[in-house]
């Protein structure tokens, strides 16, 4: 028997020490709801939980993003609800205008109104605003310029080798492989070589498609009637061109990620963007720029039966306009709405993913302190029965 050493009371010491470790652990897991609340309960655990943090926060805002994109939106639409209303009405007094049981004086009146519903439209373009930032005056239009053709047309059988006529211009062919002057063309490979179209005064660019002709009309050319003399088919006609936008396109952050956004272009709305002003004296009139100022431009005309029936086709297309901007926000209101719900959904899953690493199982975690406590307390009674042995030596001394 030794006393220096109290082996036993040692071993018990240092599994009380454990034990009331681990039920510490568990009090701490138990008090957080947390299982991981520092990186040594689970290092690994802990970096992908921070990650999935991330991104969950990152949804949650996109989420309220979105939000605030379908509000600048809905702001955007409702202004334009009431442009077009007002459209409405200046083709109903065009409309008047235009019948000649009027006489001057009641069209007077009638242009009076149509005045000031001209001004009012451009107040709407100038003032319409989401959280300080105008929508309707072109600011929010980032849009690319779109080329414009005016048609293109190929020919309908093969060109050969025969003399052809286009628009009243002969064009004499020459042997595979010349190079084909002013009012020649020739072949090459088998194929219709280009046409040196400068004959035609520059209105086509000629390229060839196999052996047949390909005639596109050049940018400024109102025609999109296909040229005489071959027969053709009209690939394209009459497409229009658009100018490139005038401001900055609005940028929606609908992701947790670069990149992942909405970009969304507001036309100009204004009174002149929409085709409905023409050059004048606008202050006369009430046109304005939306400070006041006096701008070279004003209402339609409709003082002739001529003048108010051409206002009728210019405000039936500004009408068209408005209703095309409105229902590519519409378009774009419902993508967002759909995108709302996607984060939702998305941040939903990902945060019950990130709850599985690192939040506690209450219930597990509780079984784990009672039986910690347990232990603690049976260390102890051992601890005290370890520290009794020694007293046995005694016995040997008497």
């Amino acid at each position: 028997m030794i006393i220096n050493h109290n082996l036993g009371a040692m071993n018990a010491q240092r599994q009380m020490s454990t034990n009331q470790n681990n039920m510490s652990n568990s009090m701490e897991k138990l008090s957080s709801g947390l299982r991981i609340n520092r990186a040594g309960d689970d290092a690994a655990g802990l970096a992908i939980s921070e990650k999935m943090r991330g991104q969950i926060r990152g949804l949650e805002q996109a989420d309220r993003n979105a939000q605030d994109g379908v509000s600048m939106i809905q702001t955007a639409e409702g202004a334009l609800n009431e442009t077009q209303d007002i459209l409405q009405r200046m083709r109903e007094l065009a409309t008047q205008a235009a019948n000649d049981t009027n006489t001057d004086t009641d069209r007077n009146e009638i242009q009076k109104e149509v005045n000031s519903l001209t001004s009012e439209i451009n107040r709407i373009g100038n003032t319409t605003e989401f959280n300080t930032q105008k929508l309707l005056n072109g600011e929010k239009d980032g849009s690319e310029a779109i080329a414009a053709v005016a048609g293109e047309f190929t020919s309908t059988d093969d060109i050969g080798t025969e003399d052809v006529t286009i628009d009243g211009v002969n064009f004499t062919y020459v042997d595979s492989g010349a190079t084909a002057a002013d009012g020649e063309f020739s072949d090459a490979e088998g194929l219709a070589a280009a046409i040196d179209a400068s004959d035609l005064g520059d209105k086509y660019t000629a390229s060839h498609s196999t052996d047949k002709l390909v005639l596109t009309q050049e940018d400024g050319e109102e025609s999109s009637t296909a040229p005489s003399g071959l027969d053709f088919e009209t690939t394209t006609a009459g497409v229009e061109g658009k100018d490139a936008g005038s401001g900055n396109s609005a940028q929606f952050q609908i992701g947790a990620n670069e990149s992942q956004s909405l970009t969304l272009n507001i036309a100009d709305m204004r009174a002149s963007a929409l085709g409905i002003t023409s050059e004048g004296t606008g202050a006369e009139l009430g046109v304005t720029d939306g400070t006041n100022n006096e701008v070279t431009e004003q209402a339609l005309d409709l003082s002739t039966h001529e003048k108010a029936s051409e206002a009728i086709t210019k405000i039936q297309s500004a009408i068209d306009e408005v209703s095309g901007e409105r229902s590519q926000l519409g378009a774009n209101q419902n993508r967002l709405e759909h995108t709302i719900n996607n984060l939702g959904t998305s941040a939903e899953n990902l945060q019950s993913a990130e709850s599985r690493i690192r939040d506690v199982d209450m219930a597990k975690e509780m079984m784990n302190m009672t039986k910690n406590n347990i232990l603690s307390q049976a260390s102890q009674s051992m601890l005290a029965q370890a520290n009794q042995q020694p007293q046995s030596v005694l016995q040997l001394l008497q």
